[in-house]
């Protein structure tokens, strides 16, 4: 029983310690993605029809299609070369030369590889162009908006590249330590490691897909259910990984159902926050629960969540099925993120044109439904009493540490 209670914990501490790894690669970058997916939002705006009337704005006003071309261009390039961005931010991480890294994300995208957007249209009409290395055919794709290939990739080259400074002398070591990683990591990369992790990639991406057809309005409101739990764990942090993934391939995927189900789960929380200022009387909790709920509404959530919702139990419950009723409303309406963005009431500028209203309203709905239950769940409660000895309680068990 020891033993598996041994496993349990390094378990679980080896997979906490993969997605703090995750985020850690991930946070750094997410600032121009962020840019590059409100650039996206942009564009389609320019371009849509039916959004502010019949034709689109670039249809209606000439004059901005250059405009519009050019903000296509300018967003479109950071998932293109995605892989640059997670070359450096990972083999960084991995403890690599960052440098090489980018050069090896770069490799991956030449202008002479096959886009990796034409892989599978390059291969179905055989006009996929080999390399023949060692007496194998090794194929000419790119690999534009990966995310898992280049993750492994980084990491060959990390490992690659400390061996290489420890077996090599000093005065070999400068010159040829990077020339050595980045030719080994470039056969490996394109003869095995990319190939395989562009099938695992392809694998995850078709496998969430089939998860949100498949389980549709259910699923998102099991997730939207538990994804203030998750923050709670810090498992949220792996989602940047394949949010990214959902919207570099957004043609294939449509955009990412996460995005806005983290949107309405921490406008519930706020909303829950703000219901408990109108509950209690006490000048400083109202004071913690008016700029908490704010805070939460504007995407940072931490401060409703441990300040007021968990202390009182109930409006952290009302939250959760307001962001459950919310997400299955996602779901039936087939909402989709297309950038990443403010997890917020700000969050319908990443949202798809064509869904932001239905966003808009599931926006509505998680705030009406867990204001209202943690207001009159609430008024059978004497809530500034409950969170004063919540307090009490916390101070007495520091004390006894």
């Amino acid at each position: 029983m020891h033993l598996f209670i041994t496993t349990i914990k390094k378990t679980q501490k080896g997979f906490l310690g993969f997605i703090n790894l995750l985020a850690d690669i991930f946070v750094p970058i997410i600032p121009a993605i962020v840019a590059a997916g409100l650039l996206m939002a942009l564009h389609n705006v320019l371009v849509a029809p039916h959004l502010f009337m019949t034709a689109s704005l670039v249809a209606a006003y000439p004059q901005f299609k250059g405009f519009a071309a050019f903000i296509n261009v300018l967003a479109n390039a950071p998932f293109a070369f995605l892989p640059v961005l997670i070359g450096f931010s990972a083999t960084k991480r991995f403890g690599g030369n960052p440098y090489l890294g980018a050069a090896m994300g770069m490799m991956m995208v030449s202008p002479s590889l096959v886009s990796g957007y034409d892989v599978s249209n390059a291969v179905a009409n055989h006009s996929l162009g080999y390399w023949h290395i060692l007496g194998m055919p090794v194929a000419q794709a790119g690999y534009q908006g990966s995310v898992i290939p280049m993750l492994a990739v980084a990491w060959l080259l990390s490992v690659i590249e400390k061996q290489c400074h420890k077996r090599l002398p000093e005065a070999l070591d400068y010159t040829f330590a990077p020339l050595i990683t980045i030719l080994l990591t470039g056969i490996l990369t394109f003869m095995i490691v990319g190939p395989v992790m562009r099938d695992v990639s392809d694998g995850l991406t078709n496998g969430l897909l089939w998860l949100y057809q498949t389980s549709g309005a259910f699923g998102t409101g099991v997730l939207g259910l538990f994804y203030a739990p998750l923050v709670i764990t810090g498992l949220h942090q792996s989602f940047p990984a394949i949010e990214t993934q959902l919207i570099a391939n957004v043609k294939q995927t449509g955009g990412s159902f996460i995005f806005p189900i983290a949107s309405v789960s921490n406008i519930a929380q706020g909303a829950s926050a703000l219901a408990v200022f109108f509950l209690t009387k006490d000048k400083q909790q109202r004071g913690l629960a008016s700029s908490a709920s704010m805070s939460a509404l504007l995407g940072i959530t931490e401060p409703a969540m441990f300040g007021i919702n968990l202390k009182l139990k109930f409006p952290f419950i009302a939250s959760m099925i307001g962001s459950a009723v919310a997400s299955v409303y996602l779901g039936l309406t087939h909402v989709l993120a297309v950038s990443l963005g403010s997890n917020s009431v700000l969050g319908f500028i990443s949202i798809a044109t064509n869904a932001i209203p239905a966003f808009l309203i599931s926006m509505v709905i998680a705030f009406v439904v867990s204001f209202s239950l943690t207001y009159v769940y609430g008024r059978r409660q004497e809530v500034s009493d409950l969170l004063r000895e919540d307090d009490t309680d916390a101070g007495e068990t520091v004390v006894a540490d």
